[in-house]
């Protein structure tokens, strides 16, 4: 029989839940009116109008998978057009490196999805619960009618809260008031009810109990950071020459031999996280200032300088323990690293606008069919067949028309069409059969293969495009 001191510890230890201290700042009220901006641009975006014509949704941000369209704004992309997706992608990823290399993880301290509705919950919890303290004390209650109250109330807010994002996120995918008619009637799509459930599970769950689980365990960017940030990022920073050694305040008087920090728990009450900033530098850190906040606070009641707790990198750090000036913010912010990470995201940024412009209204695409190779007619011409796919950006229906250039004689004529010219529905695409023809014993007929342009152009305007193939011959 083993004895109390041989038996195994378990590795794993019950999660207790953060509840942070509320607090007032500069940080705080920053993070506030993010909130605010942020979850405004979610909600609101899907009802802002557009007019496009009458042949084009008039939602301003859309994503259409029915018909393979994205629209924001005055801008419309097409599936062929998915490098601006990607270059957008490619934009937020540079600014991420960016931004973290230049200040630390002020990403996820502010903007973060997991961050803005993890402030709202808590928030709406601190509404029905009170502050820390009172939150703490119901949390270890046992349960009775109070808890049960507040809990269900609580609980309540957040569904509500959760479904709304849900919703929100739907609506995005198609009209948002014809959706949102069909929703509250039951008349729409499974595939809509599901996604609203599934993300309403998700917001629900992660804004309300996993909360920083989520950063520390879930998302990947807190082993990643490591390598964006160096000596000369700024993050938040325990001073600690100036606080140690730490000590607690004494009928208003402090030791003499004692440092600024009161030991007060004011920076860890605070801390959404949970974490001690006192102890360094660490992985659960977000970087969303609220320590300094608290510990700001602390300093003005006891009459000594701001910023025990501070933005400040590890050189300014060691310059002002060597009672020298540390560099200015700016040499911080633009240094080689982040002046390349600037570089880089404005080079892609202005790729992008460039070719969101030099863009044609209309696009083709020419496919020659290969089953047989070429065809040779009673008379003794070569025919080669081509599928053209024309495609028409623009709100009305146009007329375009298709002819050919080329080094050798060639005729063009179109399946089923009188003429050449093809009339394409607005935002719509049009596959043409054309038929490219060599007269017998023409330089194309007898040669293996002769280079041709296959011309489109819309009738009214200078609008033209083309495109290179080849036409196959019998060859000698």
């Amino acid at each position: 029989m083993s004895s109390p001191d041989t038996e195994p510890k378990s590795l794993y230890q019950k999660r207790e839940p953060i509840f942070p201290r509320r607090v007032k700042g500069a940080f705080r009220n920053l993070k506030w009116w993010l909130m605010a901006f942020t979850l405004g641009i979610y909600y609101i975006t899907p009802w802002i109008r557009w007019d496009r014509g009458p042949s084009l949704p008039d939602q301003a941000v859309l994503i259409d998978m029915a018909n393979r369209r994205f629209f924001f704004f005055m801008i419309e992309i097409w599936p062929h057009e998915f490098y601006f997706v990607a270059g957008l992608l490619i934009m937020a990823g540079l600014g991420l490196f960016l931004f973290t290399s230049a200040a630390g993880r002020v990403w996820c301290g502010y903007a973060c999805p997991q961050t803005v509705w993890t402030d709202l919950f808590i928030l709406v919890e601190r509404w029905i619960e009170g502050d820390r303290n009172a939150r703490l004390r119901l949390h270890r209650s046992k349960w009775n009618a109070e808890k049960i109250r507040k809990t269900a109330v609580k609980w309540g807010a957040w569904l509500l809260i959760s479904i709304a994002t849900g919703g929100a996120w739907v609506f995005y995918f198609t009209d948002a008031p014809t959706l949102a008619v069909k929703l509250v009637a039951g008349q729409a799509h499974p595939v809509a009810y599901i996604t609203i459930l599934i993300l309403t599970a998700t917001t629900f769950f992660f804004g309300g109990f996993f909360r920083e689980q989520i950063c520390i365990y879930a998302c990947p960017w807190p082993r990643i950071q490591a390598a964006m940030i160096d000596e000369d990022t700024l993050t938040i920073n325990y001073r600690h020459w100036r606080g140690e050694p730490r000590g607690k305040l004494h009928k208003g008087e402090m030791a003499s031999d004692q440092g600024d920090c009161i030991d007060c728990m004011a920076c860890v009450n605070v801390c959404p996280m949970g974490i001690d900033i006192r102890d360094g530098q660490q992985m659960a850190c977000i970087t969303c200032g609220l320590c300094i906040d608290a510990c700001n606070d602390v300093m003005d009641r006891i009459g000594k300088p701001r910023d025990l707790i501070g933005y400040m990198a590890l050189t300014d750090e060691v310059a002002e323990m060597a009672g020298t000036e540390p560099k200015s913010v700016w040499k911080h912010v633009f240094r080689p690293r982040t002046i390349m990470y600037t570089t880089l995201w404005s080079a892609v940024g202005i790729g992008l606008v460039v070719a969101l412009f030099l863009r044609s209204a209309i696009d083709v695409n020419v496919t020659p069919v290969r089953n047989p190779t070429f065809v040779t007619l009673s008379d003794g011409s070569i025919r080669n067949t081509y599928d053209v796919r024309l495609l028409n950006k623009q709100g009305q229906d146009e007329v375009f028309d298709i002819s050919l250039t080329s080094d050798v004689p060639l005729r063009i004529t179109l399946e089923g069409v009188q003429g050449l010219s093809v009339t394409v529905k607005a935002n719509e695409q049009k596959t043409q059969r054309v038929y490219v023809i060599a007269d017998p014993g023409s330089a194309a007929a007898i040669a293996n293969r002769s280079d041709l342009r296959l011309w489109v152009e819309q009738i009214g305007s200078t609008n033209r495009i083309y495109h290179d193939t080849i036409f196959n011959g019998k060859g000698k």
